[in-house]
């Protein structure tokens, strides 16, 4: 028998020739070749005069022929939405569908930064200030833990609808989508929130965003692939009936899955409002529909048990790599939205073909 295959259970051989990369490598190995094509793209549109994305040979300027200004703008877009699509990510593997992250992020804003501001700006009284002298200078725990209960009441409203009353995922979170957009306008009718403690400023400051987002990842990806947790979540996303059969309390397993991943988003809004020193209404505008993307970009199945955390990190980085190029070739934002757009659908048309491919292997 050849070295190349191994016997298997009942005389079956298994060839090590046709089993298939990983679903990350291919996401990674995607990564590489965007980035060579806007790459090409600087050297041959006559209006780029050659100019380059990620590199930078003018070594003077920072020691390193590496553009690293850019590469900064690339990792810090993407990293507060990262952050959001860990949670969508565990979502769509149990076989779900968040779409309320988006609002909840302007809601969560609005309300962790009420709790945050400082009473004295150069000297004078607070003029945004929402609440009286009680809630000023506060300890920055205080605005950490409100904006995080406020996500896990808002995600285990969502668990709540999806697992005990039946609604499906979609019209459930659509209809919190709502609320919480409605929320953040109501909650100073409209006025944004200013003037955090610099405690609170310090959450997201420089590069903390990336370092949020890079040790969630590590977290999640440890506890989603040796933990129980992660176990069942990957169950119940594969087929719900037999997980079911096989002792898992599915009810509260999806409670506990949107309440996580609120809890993220609600996260993700603390470190966006501390990095912009001010939160508005209208924050986290496509936010959930950015944070999808990325998952299935990243391999994610949306009709779930299948992907990765690592799979998600990697398609936030094809997400920013694809942002920043458009915006480096001078595409205008519409152009962007409508090429988005269709970078969604094409990753789902490949996860679909993919899925097709897999059934007839079987």
């Amino acid at each position: 028998m050849s070295d190349q295959t191994s016997q298997g259970v009942g005389g079956l051989t298994f060839d090590h020739k046709k089993r298939a990369w990983p679903n990350e490598f291919n996401v990674f190995l995607a990564l590489i070749l965007i980035t060579l094509l806007f790459e090409v793209l600087g050297q041959v549109l006559p209006y780029m005069n050659g100019q380059s994305m990620l590199f930078d040979f003018n070594e003077a300027r920072d020691g390193t022929i590496l553009n690293m200004a850019r590469i900064k703008i690339i990792i810090l877009q993407v990293a507060i939405i990262g952050i959001i699509s860990l949670g969508v990510t565990q979502v769509i593997i149990s076989g779900g569908i968040d779409l309320s992250s988006g609002p909840l992020v302007g809601a969560t804003a609005m309300i962790a930064m009420s709790f945050a501001q400082t009473e004295l700006v150069n000297g004078n009284p607070n003029p945004k200030a929402v609440f009286g002298l009680w809630a000023m200078d506060l300890p920055v725990i205080v605005p950490v833990i409100v904006g995080l209960a406020f996500g896990a009441l808002i995600g285990s409203i969502n668990g709540f609808f999806v697992a005990f009353a039946r609604i499906p995922p979609f019209i459930a979170t659509l209809g919190m989508f709502l609320v919480c957009r409605g929320i953040s306008q109501w909650w100073t009718k409209g006025q944004p929130v200013s003037f955090p403690t610099d405690s609170y400023a310090w959450i997201g400051s420089g590069m903390m965003p990336v370092v949020w987002f890079i040790g969630l990842a590590v977290v999640l990806q440890l506890i989603m692939r040796y933990t129980v947790y992660g176990k069942h979540t990957y169950a119940i996303g594969s087929n719900e009936d037999a997980a079911r059969m096989s002792g898992i309390n599915i009810r509260r397993h999806k409670v506990m899955v949107y309440m996580i991943a609120s809890i993220l988003a609600a996260f993700a809004a603390i470190v966006l409002s501390s990095k912009n020193l001010t939160a508005q209404a209208g924050m986290g505008q496509f936010y959930e529909l950015y944070g999808i993307a990325m998952a299935v970009i990243g391999g994610v199945s949306l009709t779930g048990g299948r992907g990765s955390i690592i799979g998600s990190v990697l398609g936030a980085m094809v997400f920013g790599v694809i942002q920043s190029g458009f915006t480096f070739i001078k595409l205008d934002a519409f152009y962007q939205l409508m090429a988005m757009g269709a970078i969604i659908i094409g990753a789902v048309v490949l996860d679909q073909w993919r899925q097709q491919r897999a059934a007839a292997r079987a």
